[in-house]
């Protein structure tokens, strides 16, 4: 295990740089995750760690060591891809026992490591079989193991989860949970679904257009966003936003603020309640009911043509078009620069 220090790394391929100025400190056992939305530079940064893409400024050190300068199989890294790049023609036991048999390691000491790895993935069952008689979750988990194997210093995972349909998504995500607490190495996770973020890591890092825009533990991110972007980016539904001067004054005292033009009032879903008439801060005419079971989602449209969404436990017992008033505790409320995107 080892901790990982990024200090002013930036990317450039020609004239055109994709990463600007990465600084990032990650403890020795910790789980971050790489989050933000496709083009950010997730990916990128995480290649950078592991060496499979040239740094065009800044270091990156793992451990005490910078590691510019050193070939991606003496890093003390394993890679887990977003495909799972296992070879067709061998079988699970001989795929984990590849790269240690290319690393020259004694036949014994392969053995113990591919089969108390299949143990903690439980595929031990299918170490005969070839990739083509396992499913998508026993695949990963194979790409998993021929990480674990090599016992790295740090485990990086590329977007994982994505060839796997959503019930296999949650298994594999309970795996990978329960693999970091068994194992306590440090590992970096890239991902674009936030719920995984939000569920898996010590530390989120959100990203946007190769730069970072906060770091925080998961609920540091929810409670307080240090921009509008994140905001909008941690939660599902999104945050509600809403222009401070399209408020009336009463609103305004309802949700603790100030009216200003400058600014834009942001509110969760789950943050809004029903309430009655004249003590509202927000009414709208209901537009559509999505019904997911534990909860629903109501589609508002205010008289200004603002949207938003609000979440509930049960339906509300109105017809489309009719108005909604709605309230929210002033300590949920949050309030952002319009033009910066800042927190204010």
């Amino acid at each position: 295990m080892a901790s990982l220090t990024i200090q002013g790394v930036s990317k450039s391929y020609g004239d055109v740089e994709v990463m600007h100025d990465i600084d990032l400190d990650i403890a020795d056992g910790e789980f971050v995750v790489f989050v933000g939305p496709s083009g950010c530079g997730k990916s990128t940064l995480l290649r950078m760690i592991a060496g499979l893409e040239d740094i065009s400024g800044g270091t990156v050190a793992i451990g005490d060591q910078v590691v510019n300068e050193v070939a991606p199989a003496k890093r003390g890294v394993a890679m887990v891809f977003q495909t799972y790049a296992l070879y067709p023609h061998m079988n699970v036991y001989k795929n984990m026992a590849f790269g240690l048999r290319q690393a020259k390691m004694p036949e014994d000491e392969i053995d113990k490591r591919v089969r108390g790895a299949a143990e903690v993935l439980h595929i031990t069952d299918y170490l005969d079989r070839t990739p083509r008689a396992l499913s998508g979750g026993q695949r990963q988990r194979v790409a998993i193991g021929r990480a674990i194997v090599r016992e790295p210093e740090v485990f990086l995972f590329d977007e994982p989860l994505s060839n796997l349909d959503a019930a296999l998504r949650v298994q594999t995500r309970l795996e990978i949970a329960r693999l970091h607490e068994r194992l306590g190495s440090t590992m970096i996770y890239v991902t674009h679904d936030q719920v995984e973020a939000m569920t898996l890591a010590d530390k989120i890092v959100v990203l946007r257009d190769g730069r970072i825009e906060q770091v925080g533990s998961p609920i540091e991110l929810y409670e307080r966003p240090r921009n509008a972007f994140v905001a909008q980016f941690i939660g599902s539904p999104k945050m509600n936003f809403f222009e401070a001067s399209t408020l009336s004054e009463n609103a305004a005292t309802a949700l603790g603020i100030t009216i200003d033009e400058s600014a834009i009032v942001g509110i969760r879903p789950e943050h809004l309640r029903v309430c009655a008439e004249g003590q509202e801060a927000i009414r709208a005419k209901l537009e559509l009911v999505e019904h997911l079971g534990e909860h629903v989602l109501v589609h508002m449209i205010a008289d200004d043509g603002t949207e938003f969404i609000t979440k509930m436990e049960k339906p509300p017992q109105t017809a489309r078009g009719d108005y909604i008033a709605y309230s929210a505790d002033p300590s949920l409320v949050h309030q952002f620069d319009k033009a910066s995107g800042q927190r204010r």
